[in-house]
């Protein structure tokens, strides 16, 4: 049960066509700070308190949550919202992918057969790859205000020059890193 690329894509369009129509354009990499907003808040209770005051009805002394007058203070204290629900159904939507098609093989879930045939079979050099990668892309969409969803799939459509710009600057590193990553091709 696989979808051609065409399909796909086209289905892509249509979902985030909807997604901005209704609500607004995708992105998920803030939600990842909201997550840690509501760990911490689970902890210290002082992270998060409402402000009639600020603009969104919530503040935090973390400066990074109070930004935009208390916005992410406000999803921390409310993460049922938009966005949220959003990441939460992408994972959901995953795991349904997975079970449609029958789940994923073990040997594949461990780890890809291209990893294995260019790294070798220890899993802690992909859990350890797999952690560095992962900090460097959430620092990075951090960094520059955005993920790939955000700068490259919604500021693609709606034709800003900076999804663009990002979405250029995403290949043309990514292709050769993979390239240079991956010299040899996944095991029979």
């Amino acid at each position: 049960m696989t979808l051609s690329w065409k399909w796909g894509g086209l289905l892509l369009g249509i979902v985030f066509f909807i997604a901005v129509l209704l609500v607004k354009p995708i992105g998920v990499s803030t939600q990842f700070v909201i997550l840690d907003g509501i760990i911490w808040d689970a902890v210290n209770p002082e992270i998060v308190v409402e402000d009639p005051q600020a603009k969104h009805g919530y503040a935090s002394p973390n400066p990074y949550l109070d930004k935009g007058g208390g916005k992410y203070a406000k999803n921390v204290a409310n993460p049922l919202n938009y966005s949220f629900v959003f990441v939460l159904a992408m994972m959901a939507g995953a795991a349904l992918s997975a079970f449609l098609r029958g789940w994923v093989p073990r040997r594949e879930r461990a780890m890809p057969g291209i990893w294995r045939a260019n790294y070798g079979p220890e899993t802690w050099k992909r859990h350890a790859a797999a952690f560095v990668a992962g900090f460097i892309v959430i620092f990075g969409a951090r960094l520059a205000g955005g993920c790939t969803s955000g700068h490259m799939m919604s500021g693609m459509m709606q034709l800003a020059y900076s999804g663009f710009l990002f979405t250029a600057a995403a290949f043309a590193t990514a292709i050769p890193l993979a390239m240079w990553l991956y010299p040899r091709e996944e095991e029979a």
